[in-house]
């Protein structure tokens, strides 16, 4: 069963034996707004996009899980970032809700972001604080509503809940492995915000399963999660959430953005981890 709000996001449910185990792909829509109004050349801030990753990820409902994935892009609007972190230079006037512009902001790519990588302004004018309100309204406020949705109800059900957040990391920014020497780096890169947002035996599994695949894992290390997965989480009440950073190398071109050699064996490789996953989450809330 497949739901959605046109041009915001869609949501996949279990396909058969549920499980209280959530993905959301929040960085891979690719539907720019008519008001998005950038200047930036569009080949450089499609690149910000976590190109495929609702679609390496197409078949976990299958096992179990359910999926939930934004259409619109993180350049209009990121819902990785708190409504607080917002840059009170990119407005034309004051910003009437309370702000703690975070490093993200400062670096251009708060709620609403300035720069695109690497040094791209997006805007030649200020914004209008309607226009942030508005993007807030129609694309933030229902991507974690539903996301909260789909976790409560899994909640209300089995007593415990697992979220799955995905991403995808460039692959000139991801560390090299120690002692390579190749230029070969890290696979995935697991983030529970330090052991605060997840039980530590999920992310070991999630870690031990990948590096039986044969992939390179760190957890923590650059990456340790940001909004979502602090959002929605509360390991003490059984509700835990864990961010995936996959390496782009894995699975695509990304100066064409186009699928890779390795795209279908990645695709193969997460649902048998979102099998082993589910399975994990039925046993501990039976």
């Amino acid at each position: 069963m497949s739901t959605s709000i046109p041009g915001v996001l869609y949501v996949k449910k279990s396909n058969g034996s549920s499980a209280p185990v959530v993905f959301d792909s929040p960085h891979s829509g690719t539907d720019y707004p008519e008001d998005f109004d950038c200047i930036a050349p569009m080949a450089v801030v499609r690149k910000s996009e976590d190109a495929f990753v609702d679609e390496l990820y197409a078949s976990v409902p299958e096992c179990g899980a359910s999926l939930q994935a934004a259409l619109f892009p993180r350049a209009y609007i990121d819902p990785n970032r708190s409504l607080l972190d917002i840059d009170p230079e990119l407005m034309d006037e004051r910003w009437p809700d309370p702000l703690e512009p975070s490093e993200k902001t400062r670096l251009g790519h708060g709620l609403i972001w300035r720069m695109c990588p690497p040094d791209y302004a997006l805007y030649d004018r200020k914004l209008r604080t309607t226009e942030v309100r508005n993007r807030i309204d129609t694309y933030w406020r229902p991507y974690h509503r539903t996301l909260r949705d789909m976790l409560d109800l899994a909640y209300e059900k089995f007593g415990k809940v697992w979220h799955i957040n995905c991403h995808s990391m460039p692959a000139a920014g991801v560390p090299q492995l120690p002692g390579a020497s190749d230029s070969r780096r890290v696979d995935f890169v697991l983030g529970d915000r330090d052991g605060t947002t997840c039980e530590p035996a999920f992310t070991a599994l999630v870690a031990a399963s990948l590096r039986e695949f044969g992939y390179h894992v760190r957890v923590n290390d650059p990456y340790k999660g940001v909004e979502l997965v602090r959002a929605h989480s509360d390991p003490a009440r059984g509700r835990h959430s864990l961010q995936i950073e996959i390496n782009r190398a894995l699975y695509m071109d990304e100066v064409r953005l186009e699928r890779g050699q390795g795209f279908a064996a990645l695709q193969e490789n997460l649902t048998r981890l979102a099998d082993i996953l589910c399975h994990y989450a039925r046993t501990n809330t039976a």
